[in-house]
Formats: structure tokens, sequence, C-alpha cells
């Protein structure tokens, strides 16, 4: 799973085996640890309660809950993402996308693209023709 943040928008990018576990394990999560033992994590949560798609963050972890409805559609349908804005109080908005992790066009060295959905710009016959 990767995870960006930029100003106030928040995105994930989950491969095949992750958007699965998400359909039937409700919760995909990671860890990036940092020196002296602390550690930052993330997760992407399936909700039969949620409505909508809103984030959270405590305890040095950002959770991203999304409506159980939502990714059972979303895992199940050729559908690239979820998207979602969430209020804040003082009237900023939060950006929420949650998409399928894409393999790159171009091979790069060193990465293990084996469980990315293929790119929809790829060439079917693996770009021989």
């Amino acid at each position: 799973m990767k995870l960006r943040i930029l100003d106030n928008s928040i995105r994930l990018r989950l491969t095949r085996g992750e958007v699965e576990q998400l359909r039937n394990d409700g919760v995909v999560r990671a860890i990036t640890s940092f020196p002296g033992g602390r550690e930052f994590r993330y997760e992407v949560e399936s909700s039969p309660a949620s409505v909508n798609p809103g984030a959270f963050l405590s305890d040095n972890k950002v959770t991203v809950r999304l409506p159980e409805s939502a990714v059972g559609a979303w895992a199940a349908s050729e559908q690239v993402s979820i998207t979602g804005e969430q209020q804040h109080k003082n009237g900023d908005q939060l950006s929420i996308l949650v998409e399928k992790d894409f393999a790159c066009l171009a091979p790069r060295e060193g990465e293990d693209e084996s469980d990315m959905y293929p790119h929809p710009d790829a060439d079917s016959d693996g770009g021989q023709g």
C-alpha cells in the first residue's frame, strides 16, 4: 500500500492482493519504522457503519475508513477509485482518494509489480506489437 499526503489531500494505492484483503478482512495495514523505535502506521478500513469516506489521525496512525458497500463494488469491478471529501469544523476540506495501484508503463529496475493491476494504457499484447 502506498500513501501520499499533499496539503489537504490523502491518497492511497492498493495492489490486487490488498484490495482483496480489504474486501475479505475489512482492513489493510502498513507500518513505516523510524530510528528510536518510533512507528508511523496507516490503514484502510471497510466499515458497514460508514456512509462516506473519512480519515482520522490518532496515536501516530492515519485511518481511512470507507463504506463497506463502496469497497465491495469497487473490488468487484473495473472502477479505479473511491473518492470523498471530509469537511473540517473550520471549513477546510480533506480530499480522500483510494485507488487501485497500476503497473508502470515502463519497467522500473528493482520494483516488483507482480501484484499490481495491469495499466489500462498498456498494450494488450505486452508491448510486442
